[in-house]
């Protein structure tokens, strides 16, 4: 595995991470297997996929328990980057980034993870009711009294949002970014990006460089369906968030071919390489302070995932795939 550096180059991690989410939030739940799901981190690390990317709301709390069963065997070998202030109340996910809360949520989260310390805590979402300079200046806190090492920042835009003429796309993470880094660095920005969904490119990515900040690419196999592995109208359990999603529709992932298409061209290129392995390498070639977070809970997928780290996509490749059509369909 290839390594890369998050913020100013002291915290190292793979070049390919493990999004840990759909082990148990977001996806059917009749597919999910604790057990499986472990197999799936011990094959990551195994292979070099360092940073376990997970939230206190993934479950809420089960996805934090569930690593901590792998973190109290193979804690030396794993950058642990986790968040707080979001909860999951009982229509919605709710903010709240008051300073109390914050250091509740780090303190609940050590204990499910069963560690001392935290290598990077996010900020899940700002809370509109309370000054992000508060939040972060508590979360600051928590790194001065040595239970986290870093902090990091998720981008807030909603998808799909309708943006003003002129305005950046992610210009309210932007914001918030030059406001929180008067308190204290932001070492890392999530964000959602891949080669279906490309607007971090435009200037969040762009700014990370600029900053010396890392960028986490969360989703970057499109939700499974960069993969080629989708069949088109094969549907989706009701509590998958993929069947309520524009471009999850029968009609749009047939539009959408192209896209996995050109992904399988390129792929052919490259012995042994699949659409999916090539998405994260397009993503590698954006820049050496990207790290894709692919998510998974079946150790075939991890090992296949963390291979794409050794994938190295030539001009021509690159050239193809950024010529490949627009996706369709809104994605919210």
């Amino acid at each position: 595995m290839r390594y890369r550096s998050l913020g100013t180059g002291a915290l190292t991690v793979g070049a390919i991470g493990l999004g840990c989410m759909p082990m148990s939030a977001g996806y059917s739940a009749s597919e999910r297997d604790g057990e499986s799901s472990l197999r799936a981190v011990h094959a990551a690390l195994d292979a070099g996929c360092s940073l376990l990317d997970t939230a206190d709301v993934y479950g809420p709390f089960t996805n934090e328990l569930l690593l901590g069963r792998v973190l109290k065997e193979r804690r030396g070998e794993v950058f642990l980057a986790t968040k707080g202030g979001l909860l999951s109340g009982e229509q919605h996910l709710v903010a709240n980034g008051s300073p109390a809360y914050v250091r509740r949520a780090c303190d609940a989260s050590l204990r499910r993870l069963q560690t001392d310390v935290i290598d990077l805590y996010q900020l899940h979402r700002a809370d509109p009711e309370v000054p992000v300079e508060e939040t972060w200046g508590a979360m600051a806190e928590l790194v001065r009294a040595g239970k986290v090492r870093a902090l990091g920042l998720c981008a807030t835009e909603a998808r799909g949002r309708r943006r003003a003429p002129g305005e950046a796309a992610y210009a309210a993470t932007l914001r918030l970014l030059d406001r929180v880094q008067r308190v204290f660095p932001v070492s890392a920005v999530q964000a959602e990006l891949s080669v279906w969904s490309c607007g971090a490119l435009e200037s969040l990515v762009p700014w990370c460089a600029a900053h010396g900040v890392g960028f986490l690419a969360a989703m970057p196999l499109g939700s499974g369906f960069l993969t080629g592995t989708l069949v088109p109208g094969g549907g989706f359990e009701p509590d998958d968030l993929r069947a309520r999603h524009p471009r999850f529709t029968a009609e749009m992932m047939a539009a959408n071919q192209p896209v996995v298409a050109g992904l399988r061209r390129v792929a052919e290129r490259h012995p042994g390489a699949t659409p999916a392995q090539v998405a994260l390498a397009w993503l590698l070639a954006q820049g050496p302070h990207v790290v894709p977070l692919p998510g998974t809970k079946k150790e075939r997928w991890a090992r296949e995932n963390a291979a794409a780290a050794e994938l190295a996509l030539g001009a021509a490749d690159l050239a193809e795939i950024g010529a490949l059509p627009q996706a369709r369909g809104s994605w919210e």
